[in-house]
């Protein structure tokens, strides 16, 4: 297969060759005609739900899974780590199951899913950093049950997110990194000494920045400043324009660099239409046109995220906060390389053949190709008019 695109990078037109689903050659394409962009297809590593399907509901099944698969690829997104969040021990296990059966029955959601993010439930008890998780179920770190639950999904957990706040943290922490399982700082209450414990025992990220915190915080220390400061952690962020405001988005972006990661984490009513639902996590919600996702008794206070990545990276381009580039690499290479994926070498011989091409607009980007591994994931019907 070959195509000729303008690099997202350099702005220069490249003609690309894919074979094996990877690219076998890229070079500049001196031309004049009109091409689309290209540039790395995103990895998102929170992704709740999609489009009516939440990873967290039973029953979770492969026709669900790959219908969220095929949602994704339309906002430009090639891999992804399904989320799953606190709750019972059963019902954990019985969703990573799940998840594994899926990917074990078909490629492409095999190749899609990097690996599963575990939120929880080794998190803050405390009102405020727990977030929505349920109270009833959060507890400290139990290494038996948490290699029950890896086994169960066949190796596939990844990303844990939990708390250091626990008395046995350094220890879990150093068993988890010890199997290359990336722990990410979250949804915590802890000080700042058992930030820096986390840290030394080898935890590399900070799962949505920002976000799953106490409403008041002393000035200093505190464990935002701790992570922030941190030049070990990464730092995965919501910028959809309602999680974080713009000002700290980028304060975030210029502190962590290429640390910098961006993701959706958002919940299964992203991409529906904007009314009220009834969900079996949250409650009584309402989508708002302007793609807010609130307590329907309560507008004031945020129900999870409903907006992809692609929304984020237009965020970001249109409200000056970063450049194209820097949104982009933030939603691709960025999470490729912390997860150590192949991916991280972004639009070069070598490399994957997992990209999109899209147009420039006013609003930012707009996706009308994506491709998994030099195969077409999606594309869009305006995608040349």
């Amino acid at each position: 297969m070959k195509l000729q695109a303008i690099h997202y990078k350099t702005g220069h037109p490249i003609d690309l060759t894919i074979e094996d689903g990877t690219f076998s050659a890229v070079n500049l394409y001196p031309t004049e005609e009109s091409l689309p962009y290209i540039a790395p297809g995103f990895v998102d590593i929170q992704v709740n739900g999609y489009r009516g399907v939440d990873f967290n509901t039973p029953p979770l099944n492969f026709e669900s899974i790959k219908q969220v698969c095929r949602a994704l690829a339309s906002q430009g997104v090639t891999t992804f780590l399904p989320t799953v969040i606190t709750n019972s021990p059963d019902h954990i296990l019985a969703l990573l199951q799940a998840i594994r059966k899926a990917a074990e029955q078909d490629d492409v959601i095999n190749q899609m899913m990097a690996g599963i993010h575990l939120e929880g439930p080794y998190i803050s008890p405390k009102d405020g950093p727990r977030g929505a998780h349920d109270k009833q179920y959060v507890k400290g770190p139990d290494w038996t049950e948490f290699h029950e639950w890896q086994e169960a999904s066949g190796g596939r957990i990844s990303i844990i997110t939990l708390s250091p706040e626990w008395p046995n943290s350094v220890d879990f922490i150093k068993k988890c990194t010890s199997q290359g399982i990336v722990v990410s700082i979250g949804h915590t209450s802890a000080e700042p000494e058992q930030i820096q414990e986390a840290i030394k025992a080898g935890a590399r990220l900070s799962t949505h920045l920002g976000n799953g915190a106490d409403l008041f915080l002393k000035r200093h220390p505190n464990y935002l400043w701790e992570q922030l400061a941190s030049d070990h952690l990464s730092a995965s962020m919501i910028a959809d324009g309602f999680h974080i405001p713009d000002s700290v988005l980028k304060i975030f972006i210029r502190m962590k660099g290429e640390k910098a990661i961006l993701i959706s984490d958002c919940v299964s009513l992203a991409g529906m239409p904007p009314g009220k639902y009834d969900l079996h996590i949250g409650g009584a919600v309402e989508l708002h046109q302007s793609g807010r996702l609130s307590m329907r008794d309560q507008p004031e206070l945020l129900a999870g995220s409903a907006q992809s990545q692609l929304w984020g990276i237009n965020h970001l381009i249109k409200c000056k906060i970063c450049e194209l580039e820097k949104a982009i690499n933030m939603a691709s290479l960025h999470p490729a390389a912390l997860l150590g994926l192949p991916q991280q070498r972004g639009i070069s011989a070598g490399a994957p053949a997992d990209f999109i091409l899209f147009h420039r607009t006013p609003a930012g980007i707009e996706v009308i190709e994506t491709y998994k591994r030099g195969i077409k994931m999606y594309k869009s019907r305006e995608a040349y008019v």
